[in-house]
């Protein structure tokens, strides 16, 4: 109770920000429509996904962009530096930092994972250097797997700072990677990107920086979603990786391939079922249930839902409880084993050694 107490007092600290920014209208969080795709510069690009923001509630409609040359997926209206800002405030930090934390910092298993695949092909990395590190959860992980390696973190939240201060990275760089690049060149064995990639504005720029602070002869490990997931059709607007708005850019796994063999790096590794995370049936049964359900209190509703909005959302989402169960089971063990040879895995990793 006392939890729930603070909480609503901090959305209501927050809501006449909120409102000021929505009162200014929102067109400025867009710019203007690309009619060439960012990846090749096709001009043959049409309407893919037409969806909203699932996760915050916060107002706004967004829509991705396909170009039939060479399969890129691409939001279209990009958002601004201040679309960008009010749609990341309180998701990773502020109000939404404690339920982030806990969400990442209970995946050990699968950070381990990550790290584990690197072994075949560095048993032992002196230096690693995780980008869009968040709070660290993966290098306090991965020190498990790897206990000599020193692990930095690079992230453009203060999450980074938190990681240094807890310990799980031994350095921490805020800011952004192409920026922070020239001090660290050629200074890490490795540098890992997990579900950073989608989230920049420019993802040519961020493998550049990235080339730039491999040390010859050392590796990139990339993760994102693979957009040629058959459940990015299946479910629609409700396949969690599509993450509107956040995610900017979706790259079909052979165009990363290219894009990295052109900047002189080497693909020694592409894995699908090892990158897979068995959580999209039960994300998208989340997601509708959450999307029908009266909004629970946010800084940037006008005022708090009342009594009877509050109950009636407690009913729908507990209703939904069986739902949600059998989304997991079969998630897990009907799905999973088989994920990478129906074309379901979520996602892809590739390790690049630079040449």
């Amino acid at each position: 109770m006392r939890d729930a107490r603070q909480k609503s007092a901090r959305v209501a600290a927050l809501r006449p920000a909120y409102r000021a920014d929505l009162d200014a209208g929102t067109d400025r969080f867009f710019a203007a429509r690309r009619t060439t795709c960012p990846w090749c510069s096709s001009g043959r690009i049409g309407l893919r996904l037409r969806t909203t923001d699932l996760l915050q509630h916060k107002p706004g409609r967004f829509l991705l962009d396909r170009c039939a040359d060479c399969g890129h997926i691409f939001q279209n209206p990009r958002l601004t530096a201040e679309g960008l800002e009010f749609y990341y405030r309180d998701f990773y930090d502020g109000l939404g930092e404690q339920r982030m934390s806990g969400t990442f910092g209970g995946r050990g298993a699968m950070y381990r994972g990550r790290a584990e695949a690197m072994l075949p092909h560095d048993s032992a990395p002196k230096t690693w250097l995780d980008v869009g590190t968040g709070h660290g959860h993966f290098c306090a992980a991965a020190r498990t797997v790897l206990p000599g390696t020193a692990f930095d973190g690079l992230d453009f939240t203060d999450g980074v700072e938190l990681a240094a201060r807890e310990g799980r990275v031994d350095h921490a760089y805020r800011g952004a990677f192409p920026d922070l690049a020239p001090e660290l060149a050629a200074r890490y064995d490795v540098v890992s990107m997990f579900h950073y990639l989608e989230h920049s504005t420019d993802p040519d720029r961020e493998l550049r920086a990235a080339h730039r602070a491999v040390r010859p002869g050392g590796h990139l490990l990339i993760e994102v979603p693979d957009p040629e997931s058959r459940y990015a059709r299946l479910l629609g607007r409700w396949w969690l990786p599509w993450l509107q708005p956040q995610h900017l850019h979706f790259v079909p796994v052979a165009n990363l391939r290219h894009r990295l063999t052109g900047l002189g790096f080497t693909v020694v590794a592409e894995e699908h079922a090892e990158a897979h995370d068995p959580v999209d049936l039960l994300a998208a049964v989340w997601l509708a249930l959450d999307h029908t359900a009266p909004r629970e209190d946010a800084p940037w509703l006008p005022e708090r839902p009342g009594a009877l909005r509050r109950a009636a959302r407690a009913a729908l989402l507990l209703a939904g409880v069986p739902a949600l169960i059998t989304a997991t089971l079969l998630d897990r063990f009907a799905v999973r084993p088989f994920s990478h040879r129906i074309g379901l895995s979520n996602a892809y990793r590739l390790v690049a050694r630079r040449d």
